[in-house]
């Protein structure tokens, strides 16, 4: 085949808006895959930064439901997804102890992905069924004693948020329970007040409802410092399980290999979008702390969660496949 100058000259024009477009970011919706059904509190959360990401990125964000075995069914989904920026994932604390959990998973939950930052933190609240003779941490731990692991403990799934606290308070306070695992957040919740569930610990703005109507009694919250939603409910470590810290964070991740320039855009964008007061004041409303973390801040933060999850859940044997 012959090239003329012509046709030199034709080609050299296009390349640098064939660079440009190529550039562009990004050019169609992201679908931000939620690794839980919907109606649990990182469903909630994606709800509330979709609309406005899709302001600063200038496409729709669409969130996708996909629950299902402790959230690695959707984070496989972004872990295969073309490294575009178009596919993300927003997941909590099930992500860094998911080598534990499932040796199976068909992806690495570090090497796989690319964290775009860390979102929103939320505190939860341990909650009886009102049939259940406790009133405080000191008797639900005497009560968990006595029940020798036949009291029942809902969560949403082996490695959530809410099963990692449980077996927190297991290790922390040498206390045992059964756990029975949900595929989601209103299923748990359905059984839990219908008294087929003996405790609960789990989102503060899911179960306040609750408390309020009498149909759940709170005995505590699970961060270091106490809820604004309960501030009169002591924290465990107040009421005497040291060292006992559990909540519901929020990280979003890219699959791995996604180029730099669309990381930045991503996590700048987000940023952005944490320091609108309007963002923030919903965030509070639900019971959610904003904490906005760039890329480096959140490898950081999911690393230790890592350290400090892993070896609780190996001493504990809690396996899900």
């Amino acid at each position: 085949m012959q090239i003329n100058r012509r046709t030199l000259l034709g080609a050299a024009t296009l390349l640098p808006l064939a660079a440009q477009a190529q550039g562009r970011y990004p050019d169609r919706p992201i679908r931000l895959v939620v690794p839980f059904a919907a109606g649990g509190i990182i469903d909630v959360v994606a709800r509330l930064v979709a609309e406005p990401l899709s302001r600063e990125l200038g496409q729709p964000v669409v969130v996708e439901n996909q629950p299902g075995a402790g959230s690695t069914i959707g984070a496989r989904t972004v872990a295969r997804a073309r490294p575009d920026g178009h596919t993300l994932l927003l997941n909590g604390a099930a992500h860094p102890v998911i080598p534990a959990l499932y040796k199976e998973a068909g992806f690495d939950n570090v090497a796989d992905f690319a964290p775009v930052g860390l979102v929103g933190d939320q505190s939860f609240l341990a909650c009886l069924h009102p049939s259940v003779p406790v009133t405080d941490v000191p008797s639900l731990l005497a009560w968990l004693r006595e029940k020798r692991g036949q009291a029942t403990f809902a969560t949403t799934g082996i490695g959530a948020a809410s099963h990692l606290a449980g077996e927190l308070l297991k290790s922390l306070a040498n206390v045992d329970f059964t756990v029975v695992t949900y595929r989601g957040t209103p299923a748990a919740v359905t059984d839990f007040i219908a008294g087929r569930i003996d405790m609960m610990i789990d989102s503060q703005t899911l179960l306040a409802p609750f408390v309020a109507d009498g149909k759940a009694r709170a005995v505590a919250v699970t961060t270091t410092r106490r809820s604004r939603m309960f501030p009169d409910l002591p924290t465990f470590a107040e009421a005497g399980i040291t060292g006992y810290r559990a909540s519901s964070f929020q990280s979003l991740y890219a699959p791995a290999g996604t180029p730099e320039p669309i990381i930045a855009t991503l996590s700048a964008a987000l940023l952005k979008v944490l320091a609108d007061p309007a963002v923030q004041a919903s965030f509070v409303d639900r019971g959610v702390d904003p904490m906005p973390g760039d890329p480096a801040a959140a490898r950081a933060f999911l690393k230790a969660e890592a350290d400090k999850w892993l070896p609780i859940l190996a001493r504990t044997g809690a396996s899900a496949g």
